[in-house]
């Protein structure tokens, strides 16, 4: 069979790390889920009530461990969001809770960059909200670990830290969905697929990050991720 020709060159295929294997993990597709945690929800004036909703962003945004993100455009508010990050080994329509564990690869840390600015003057105009989500670079992520490896994390400390003091701390088990719960409710919406991942929300203490700040996060038992903000491109 011959190989499939393309009037531009084939662009790459976006991929994260795996620790301890040479393979890497394909990027398919970025879920992001808003309203996870209760303390966060308050601190951005949020109903508290209403279930988290998901918004994506694109594979090729995601930044790699150790990566210096160069400030994004268009803003003056780039605000910093540390969440625990499921990968999918597979997939489909309709996952039952029961069984969406069953999907997962494994399990790494990342960080949903956000220009806050452009995300509440959306949000005020009943836009969406992508301008303010999906730039480059606006997805680092850490090495996955394989769940065959630490098995399926639903407690432990989600932190995030800036030129080395704290910023946000919480914890797995503060979840408003658990992570089967979140994998069962975004299938529903969507055909979910091995190469997906899905970023499962923040605690509070987001705030905003300037050129120059030196940014470590982590989920205690998962991985760590260090990254640095850049002057403007």
């Amino acid at each position: 069979m011959s190989e499939t020709c393309y009037v531009i060159p084939a662009l790459s295929q976006p991929s994260l790390a795996v620790q301890g294997d040479s393979r890497r993990f394909p990027v398919r597709r970025i879920w992001c889920v808003g309203r996870n945690y209760l303390e966060h929800v308050r601190e951005m004036g949020n109903d508290e009530r209403q279930p988290p909703f998901f918004f994506a962003k694109h594979a090729d945004m995601v930044a790699a461990d150790g990566a210096t993100i160069p400030y994004p455009p268009l803003t003056n508010d780039l605000h910093h969001e540390v969440e625990l990050i499921v990968a999918l080994r597979s997939g489909g329509l309709g996952i039952a809770p029961d069984q969406a564990l069953d999907h997962v690869f494994g399990y790494g840390v990342g960080i949903d960059l956000t220009r806050r600015d452009l995300q509440m003057a959306s949000r005020k105009k009943e836009q969406p909200w992508e301008i303010g989500k999906s730039f480059d670079q606006s997805a680092p992520c850490s090495a996955l670990r394989p769940a065959a490896e630490i098995g399926h994390p639903s407690r432990g400390a989600i932190w995030l830290k800036v030129n080395g003091t704290e910023r946000q701390r919480g914890d797995l088990d503060q979840l408003i969905w658990s992570v089967p719960e979140v994998i069962a409710r975004l299938s529903q919406q969507v055909a979910l697929s091995a190469g997906d991942l899905i970023m499962t929300g923040t605690p509070a203490g987001v705030a905003a990050l300037a050129v120059g700040d030196s940014i470590e996060c982590g989920v205690d038992g998962v991985a760590k991720l260090q990254v640095r903000i850049g002057p403007r491109s």
